[in-house]
């Protein structure tokens, strides 16, 4: 009976050491190991923990399993079926990723209603490991400079007679409408907060994944797909309820936006509870409050999910009683929500002083969030068996394009002659 206790346990602590490579990390505490519990049986978790971070083929993992491609890739499209992994479309060719925890397998668990899990059960987990630890929270969206999730503004904000320039992949249209895949699923934040008796009234069908992720969770059953034309009244249905798009920190070919309430969704409660250390990449775009014109009416301090308006006395000798609305811009997100209710029209958005940077890809990000979290070896060296110079040099390439302050950081964290050199070759010195 002890035996198969440890064993057990073994299984799902080699997952949990798996998963904590990923640059954004799970801290491996006892909720995490009943959370895995109730997402992998025991062999799922033993064939999990043995796949790389990076995408991967269904021989690779038949070579780390030491077994036949066609148990492979049973093996593989079970755990699919499960939304453990996703299976990808490459080049006209499948390959199969294991996805980090946020975004990714977690949030698959609850995308839909669904019988083989006690989702309940596993709602209260996700609530205790997230909002009352709140490690794991901390290290998804505090470490490091680069955040794993942005904000979109809300477009019908921007007026063009102000001259507010939007580039598209600072619109959420735009990633709607270019995707070559679009799916819609349950909420997970609202879905988990559902089961705990916290949730709002806001929708719960209405979060999008894109992609080939979109495209493996739409074959397996945890997303519906849509086309643009549908994809677009998703946006603009969210827009009217105020709710927040939250989407991931890449310029192009972003894998979901979620649409937010203050109240439940995990990045907007980290944006308050975290507010000065910036836990959410924002807009490029401030409120700016015309003082004559507002009426400090509140709405929008009410509508604002991060709490960062207030009203405030006007100081008017002829109106003593008077409130205007202030803005605290160090942890505005510069969605636009409160623009969009203002009833007197006295907010306007204008671009902040300097340009908020965004990750180029998915890989630039991971990159970025490796070095900065001192995991940049376990991205590149993620599993030896399977170390090839293709993916090393995908990702030196990345590294090449940093400012030299990055580059040192990841040489130091690397301690490789070969990427002494290389940067040496490039920009003259490693230091």
């Amino acid at each position: 009976m002890v035996k198969t206790m440890n064993k057990t346990r073994s299984a799902f602590e080699n997952l949990a050491e798996r998963i904590n490579r990923f640059p954004q990390g799970a801290p491996p505490t006892e909720l995490l190991f009943e959370i895995l519990k109730i997402l992998f049986t025991e062999r799922e978790a033993s064939l999990a923990a043995q796949l790389p971070i990076k995408p991967f083929t269904v021989e690779k993992a038949a070579s780390i399993w030491k077994t036949d491609i066609s148990t492979a890739r049973k093996n593989l499209d079970a755990l699919a079926a499960k939304a453990l992994i996703v299976d990808l479309e490459m080049d006209g060719r499948k390959e199969y990723a294991l996805p980090p925890p946020m975004a990714g397998f977690f949030e698959f668990s609850l995308m839909r209603t669904r019988n083989d899990i006690d989702q309940k059960t596993l709602a209260e987990l996700f609530y205790r490991y997230m909002n009352v630890e709140e490690d794991f929270i901390r290290e998804l969206f505090v470490e490091g400079e680069t955040k794993m999730v942005k904000v979109f503004v809300n477009e019908s904000v921007l007026p063009e007679e102000r001259g507010v320039e939007i580039l598209d992949y600072e619109r959420a249209s735009e990633t709607i409408k270019t995707a070559s895949h679009r799916g819609i699923g349950l909420c997970y934040c609202r879905h988990k907060m559902q089961h705990n008796g916290r949730a709002c009234n806001a929708p719960l069908d209405i979060c999008m994944t894109f992609g080939r992720t979109a495209a493996s969770l739409i074959k397996n059953g945890f997303a519906r797909e849509v086309g643009v034309s549908e994809g677009l009244d998703q946006l603009a249905r969210a827009h009217d309820l105020n709710l927040v798009q939250c989407a991931e920190n890449v310029r192009n070919d972003a894998a979901f936006i979620c649409n937010c309430c203050g109240c439940c969704c995990e990045a907007l409660i980290a944006a308050r509870k975290f507010a000065f250390l910036r836990p959410v990449s924002t807009t490029n775009f401030m409120p700016d409050i015309e003082r004559q014109k507002c009426s400090g009416c509140g709405t929008c301090v009410d509508v604002c999910p991060v709490e960062a308006m207030a009203l405030v006395s006007a100081n008017d000798p002829a109106r003593p009683k008077a409130k205007v609305a202030l803005l605290n811009g160090e942890i505005c997100l510069g969605c636009g929500v409160c623009a969009k209710v203002c009833p007197s029209r006295s907010i306007a958005m204008l671009h902040r002083e300097r340009r908020v940077i965004t990750p180029a890809s998915t890989a630039h990000r991971s990159v970025l969030m490796a070095i900065e979290r001192g995991k940049l070896q376990d991205l590149i060296f993620d599993n030896r068996a399977l170390f090839s110079h293709r993916a090393l040099a995908a990702v030196l390439g990345v590294i090449l394009k940093l400012p030299p302050v990055k580059q040192v950081m990841a040489s130091r964290q690397m301690k490789s002659v070969f990427l002494d050199r290389l940067l040496e070759r490039y920009t003259g010195s490693t230091e």
